[in-house]
């Protein structure tokens, strides 16, 4: 299997998901809880890696067989740039996968192509998946408009980009009616 390692960025159970919360969705902690149990299974056989500030995270990645990377800095993109770092000296290539997907199967079992794959959300403008070689400058802009920003990133360093408008993991749950399969 190549040097590959799949990181989870993880925000706290009980702030995640705000939209869900504002759409008078009950039980919107344990909903978040599963999701991440889903990709957190779906990731192996690959080494896991969790980024998250919160202790009751870190326990539960734990749990799950993953290893917790715990950020100096608040903040999404600040997570996973620190614990791009620090998996850059172990791993080749990493796989950035958000907790919140629907339908994470294959994520163990995923192989990247060279340079950097963007697989977008179902709208085509967030960035669900990310796959990209370590040891770059990468600088990760994950939020509104993010397929975009990570696409002319790559380009900025010279990788081959690929944009994946189709895969499975473009399902993402934001809102209450995403539960819907």
């Amino acid at each position: 299997m190549d040097n590959l390692a799949i990181l989870v960025p993880l925000k706290g159970f009980e702030i995640a998901k705000s939209r869900l919360r504002e759409g008078g969705l009950d039980g919107v902690d344990e909903v978040v809880r599963n999701l991440a149990l889903g990709v957190l299974r779906a990731a192996h056989p690959r080494p896991l890696f969790v980024a998250c500030e919160s202790p009751g995270v870190a326990s539960f990645a734990r749990e799950c067989d993953a290893e917790v990377i715990t950020s100096p800095t608040p903040g999404l993109n600040e997570a996973v740039t620190h614990a791009y770092r620090e998996l850059s000296e172990r791993f080749d290539q990493i796989l950035i996968a958000h907790g919140d997907l629907r339908d994470p199967r294959g994520l163990g079992e995923y192989r990247p192509r060279d340079g950097v794959t963007v697989i977008t959300d179902d709208r085509r403008t967030g960035t669900n998946a990310l796959a990209l070689p370590t040891k770059v400058d990468f600088n990760f802009r994950f939020g509104l408009g993010s397929a975009e920003a990570h696409r002319r990133e790559a380009q900025r360093l010279g990788l081959a980009v690929h944009m994946d408008y189709e895969s499975p993991w473009r399902f993402d749950v934001d809102e209450p009616a995403d539960l819907i399969a």
